[in-house]
């Protein structure tokens, strides 16, 4: 058993994580603003993680094997979770995201095209921190989520008095109407009126997750190994949006209609005009045995439909 800190963990593969962390018999801590409660049997600190002294109040004297962050998204929200931190845990994880490999946000080093990329690819150990940025604008880090999560990496990896490391999730499906941020249901509803589904005129392909294998291999990151550093976590095979469309297609029985996108028009989820699909072979070095894409994805589109065509209660 070891005591396990999870800040966020109030819904999709945060609160999944929660369960099975308690299932597996550790010693389970939640921390969030209070709008969703965790599971029975797991503590509750309700505070606002951008309030450091409300968050180390909340604290006490608690210390944690390990902390889990789920909702670290700024450089200045990563310098709080170092001093409040600091002394209170051996181990921090950090969930972070593919987005941090995409060249259209950040100059990044030359990659060969069609080569997946690997995490060294990019570094939080040399990256520039900017603490001054409106960081506290919802709009600014709306449009600077990857760089707040470049940013936030490299102040833990650069300030953290802990072993840290972050996981850097692909783009996660399933769990039907749990899936929050839309994406998939926006191709469901789509191919249901028979509407046209924007796309680049050569997208390309990228990676995925399930839910339910990312919850798994955060717990795993947390309790079962000892890594330090950047981690991809990507099912194997890559798919680009209209394999994705292809799929849903053969749950709806309607064939996707495509237009190509105009200079200036955004595109449609999981299209994308420039390469960083994720290279998942650190994790599988280490011991973690990712699924298939392929293999869930027709299961993932059947609970989006399903959501889709059920009635709200």
């Amino acid at each position: 058993m070891q005591r396990i800190c999870v800040i966020g963990g109030s819904r999709y593969f945060g609160k999944l994580l929660v369960q099975r962390l308690h299932a597996a018999g550790h010693q389970v801590t939640v921390i969030n603003r209070g709008s969703t409660p965790p599971p029975p049997g797991v503590e509750h600190l309700v505070a606002d993680r951008d309030d450091e002294a409300a968050l180390t109040a909340a604290l006490g004297t608690r210390t944690f094997d390990v902390v889990v962050d789920q909702v670290c998204y700024t450089p200045v929200q990563a310098a709080i979770a170092v001093r409040a931190f600091r002394g209170r845990t051996r181990r921090y994880v950090m969930t972070s995201t593919i987005e941090v490999y995409d060249p259209a946000t950040a100059a990044l080093p030359a990659h060969a095209q069609n080569t997946p990329v690997p995490e060294e690819h990019v570094d939080p150990a040399a990256w520039t921190v900017r603490t001054d940025l409106p960081w506290h604008d919802e709009t600014y880090l709306e449009a600077h989520y990857a760089e707040g999560k470049r940013q936030a990496e490299a102040v833990f990896t650069r300030d953290g008095p802990f072993a840290f490391a972050s996981v850097r999730s692909a783009h996660v499906l399933g769990g039907g109407a749990q899936e929050f941020t839309g994406r998939l249901a926006h191709h469901v509803e789509r191919l249901a009126r028979g509407a046209e589904i924007v796309v680049h005129a050569r997208a390309l392909p990228t990676v995925f997750i399930h839910y339910e294998e990312l919850a798994d291999l955060l717990r795993w990151a947390a309790t079962a190994t000892g890594f330090t550093g950047p981690l991809n976590a990507c099912s194997d095979g890559l798919l680009d949006v209209r394999d994705v469309a292809a799929v849903i297609a053969a749950e709806t029985g309607r064939q996707p209609v495509y237009r190509t996108v105009a200079a200036g028009e955004p595109a449609a989820p999981f299209s994308v005009d420039r390469h960083y699909a994720m290279s998942n072979d650190r994790a599988k070095a280490l011991g973690f045995v990712f699924s298939r894409t392929a293999d869930w994805l027709p299961g993932a589109a059947a609970e989006s439909v399903t959501a889709a065509t059920t009635p709200a209660v």
